[in-house]
């Protein structure tokens, strides 16, 4: 099995190019479900999450190729509507071909989903929402058997809770249902905002009623369209925190600074100092770190995606820090290997409690998630001496060329094994 080895202490000097969003291409690729025509996207980003989803995909009978620059994706001949455990099992977002496929074929049968292992992240919310369109289902080894015998058919559906996925799912399914169908409480995340932007691109009519509610009318027609895809602003976060731990100098390229104000205003805080261009940002860390409280919330509130990542920075504050955990219920599995790197951090329910002054020291270790992998590389390139990372296929998921675009800005980094 494949391990990184991370040799500190480095300081992160440099620029950073930012891929485009995993999160925001797997819906975009669900939803191609929808036409008959060819779809050309660019930006996706090389990780293991969009290989899946469009290995998924090419079981469901899309044509996919990539000529270089864009993938092309020509459904023109799809008409399979089961999609299997072995696909889904590794992704979260696999069950957003649901939607397409009930809007597209009236039926559908679909593995229940898989991903990391951070909570039970029910799909309860998307089964529920999707029966208020017509939709009638039940959950039969492993699998979701759904029909709509009467197509779907448009209503007003108020989530009973902000759920990315879920609203992704209603949103790609009402595209194509009979008449009107009113979204509420919706999720805005700028993914989300991405998803409806190429939906409306290809033909889809949709509006923003008000900040968290959404009117779709059902469309036919799909228009062949070249649509790019948005930053990885995880991605991004993500290196603006290694380089405020290493007290690097870096320039983060390619990206939305408005996107990701929550976060960049926390980094101020603690003490980076933070330049904005129209699609740059300059960060220069700080050797004094200071203490912050925050809570993860649905944007534009600070996202769970990055809490493992400045929960390593916190450690090196000077005073003790506090992060509430509202997202989800198992979201603090990296606690345990940072404490074996000397970091003081206690868990109670779903806040943690982190002791500042930690010198991290470097240690064997073990990935436990997506970010959560990422979070021990921080630590790592702050600490003196080899770390080692096992079970990193977590981070091929989600982190395009993570050790080439480390090793470009002074990281001294190697994939073994």
């Amino acid at each position: 099995m494949q391990k990184l080895e991370v040799f500190g202490a480095s300081r992160l000097k440099g620029q950073i190019k930012i891929s485009g969003s995993k999160n925001a291409s797997l819906p975009i690729l669900a939803a191609t479900l929808l036409s008959s025509k060819k779809i050309f996207l660019k930006n996706l980003p090389k990780v293991k999450d969009i290989e899946t989803m469009i290995s998924l995909l090419q079981s469901l009978g899309s044509k996919i190729s990539y000529d270089g620059e864009k993938h092309i994706i020509d459904n023109s001949n799809q008409k399979k509507f089961f999609a299997s455990y072995n696909l889904v099992k590794t992704m979260r977002a696999g069950i957003l071909v649901l939607g397409p496929l009930l809007a597209k074929f009236g039926k559908a049968k679909v593995s229940l989903p898989g991903g990391c292992a951070i909570g039970t992240r029910p799909i309860d919310i998307h089964l529920k929402a999707l029966s208020n369109l017509g939709v009638k289902y039940k959950i039969f080894q492993g699998y979701v058997h759904a029909i709509a015998p009467k197509g779907l058919i448009g209503t007003k559906i108020k989530f009973p809770q902000i759920s990315v996925g879920a609203t992704e799912n209603l949103i790609i399914a009402a595209s194509f249902a009979k008449g009107t169908t009113i979204l509420s409480n919706c999720a805005v995340e700028p993914e989300v905002l991405d998803l409806v932007n190429f939906l409306k691109k290809i033909g889809c009519s949709i509006k923003w009623i008000s900040k968290r509610c959404l009117s779709i009318k059902g469309v036919k027609k799909i228009n062949e369209i070249i649509y790019s895809i948005m930053f990885d602003r995880i991605e991004a976060g993500t290196y603006l925190v290694a380089a405020a731990a290493t007290e690097g100098n870096l320039r983060v390229k390619n990206v939305i600074p408005s996107l990701i104000k929550t976060e960049l205003n926390i980094l101020r805080k603690i003490g980076a100092k933070i330049k904005v261009k129209r699609n740059e940002i300059h960060i220069i860390g700080n050797k004094d770190i200071k203490n912050i409280s925050f809570k993860t919330a649905p944007y534009p509130g600070f996202p769970t995606d990055l809490q493992a990542q400045f929960m390593v920075l916190l450690c090196k504050a000077k005073k003790d820090s506090f992060i509430k955990e509202d997202i989800f219920e198992n979201r603090f599995m990296h606690v345990g290997e940072l404490n074996r790197m000397g970091a003081q951090i206690k868990i109670n329910g779903n806040k943690a409690i982190i002791s500042g002054n930690t010198d991290f020291q470097a240690a064997e270790l073990m990935a436990t998630d997506l970010r959560a992998s990422v979070s021990l590389i921080i630590a790592a390139l702050t600490a003196k001496g080899k770390s080692v990372i096992n079970r990193i296929y977590h981070l091929d998921r989600g982190y395009e060329n993570l050790e080439k675009k480390l090793k470009k800005v002074g990281a001294k980094i190697k994939r073994s094994g």
